[in-house]
């Protein structure tokens, strides 16, 4: 859950905030109505990562066959003796 903060508290003390959003996300509202985030950037980095996969149709098809028990999973070392053989 994000901690909120109105574009006036955020001004006044913005390092702080800054600091703060490394922990978890800051939601900055305007009239009591959100109009931004201020996330790090690890946080924002995982949401683009996720997006990816979402909007990848092999992945999403993996991952439903994942979670369908539709997934066969080999040991690393099957790779090495199909290179060879």
């Amino acid at each position: 859950m994000a901690i909120t903060y109105s574009i006036t508290e955020a001004q006044a003390k913005f390092p702080a905030v800054v600091r703060e959003s490394a922990d978890h996300p800051i939601a900055i509202t305007r009239h009591d109505k959100v109009v931004g985030y201020l996330l790090s950037p690890e946080r924002m980095e995982a949401i683009m990562e996720t997006l990816e996969v979402l909007g990848n149709p092999k992945a999403m098809t993996a991952i439903r066959d994942y979670e369908a028990g539709r997934t066969t999973f080999h040991p690393l070392s099957a790779l090495d003796e199909t290179d060879e053989g």
